[in-house]
């Protein structure tokens, strides 16, 4: 087993997604803004690269899922056990998150970019509220697309507290700012409220360097209710250069029963 400490960061104050904002998260129950389910993912992440470096970032998976919230400024313990390829952020004697981590010999077949279309995304100002109309189950979302590294990903190993050299030696993508990207994804196709990401699968097939063009795109694979919540699940596809980098099931609660019944 190994362990390391950090103090978690809540990267998304200035975000639209409100249940990030200390006080919109309270009126929830929460105790203040949620730190990013991607960052937590990013945390969690420093487990198999440590195990198994370029190894895993060039064909490891890893299925992220968020138990209860991290805020900031909490002292978290990160924890994975390279036998079993499970991890956990926690703090005060409590799981927030867990992670089952893997390398494989054989690997998954790739996205191909012919299966996900290069979508303009909606205007900003013409984007429809998140719905089961608007996130139907089947549709194409408009992609997006940055150079990497864009601004985020020049702060993003200091905000995620990452120690490990190997993103800075070899100049590629950390696995948290590459998740986050699914999230832009969402925000850029639809208006939401407050939401919460709960959880992810990702399949990794190379690593981002520098000066690549990163697209991704995505399809909203699932939508429904449970348990007074509305989710929807996303598959993602992400491509640098037109080559596939990272494939990515993604699962948020888009409207949580507290705002519908706010």
């Amino acid at each position: 087993m190994i362990t390391r400490d950090l103090i978690a960061y809540n990267t998304a104050t200035q975000s639209t997604n409100k249940i990030h904002d200390d006080e919109t998260a309270r009126r929830f129950g929460f105790t203040g803004g949620l730190v990013p389910g991607v960052e937590v993912h990013g945390y969690l992440s420093w487990g198999p690269v440590s195990t198994w470096g370029e190894q895993w970032l060039t064909r490891g998976r890893m299925t992220s899922r968020y138990r209860t919230p991290t805020y900031d400024g909490d002292t978290v313990t990160v924890t994975f056990d390279p036998a079993t390829g499970e991890g956990t952020v926690g703090h005060g004697g409590r799981v927030d998150a867990t992670a089952a981590a893997a390398v494989s010999d054989l690997l998954p077949v790739a996205p191909a970019l012919v299966d996900y279309p290069d979508l303009e995304p909606p205007p900003l100002d013409e984007r429809p509220a998140a719905s089961p109309h608007s996130l139907a189950r089947g549709r194409h979302l408009g992609a997006i697309s940055v150079a990497f590294p864009d601004a985020k990903a020049d702060r993003y190993l200091d905000d995620v507290r990452e120690v490990l050299p190997i993103y800075t030696d070899l100049g590629v993508a950390h696995p948290g700012w590459v998740l986050g990207l699914a999230n832009e994804l969402l925000m850029a196709n639809v208006v939401l409220g407050p939401w919460i990401h709960v959880g992810s699968t990702v399949q990794n097939f190379a690593m981002i360097g520098t000066g690549a063009r990163v697209s991704c795109r995505g399809r909203v694979a699932d939508q429904y209710e449970k348990s007074g919540h509305r989710f929807v699940e996303l598959d993602v596809a992400v491509f640098a250069d037109d080559q596939p980098v990272t494939h990515i099931a993604h699962v948020a609660i888009y409207e949580p029963r507290q705002v519908r019944e706010a």
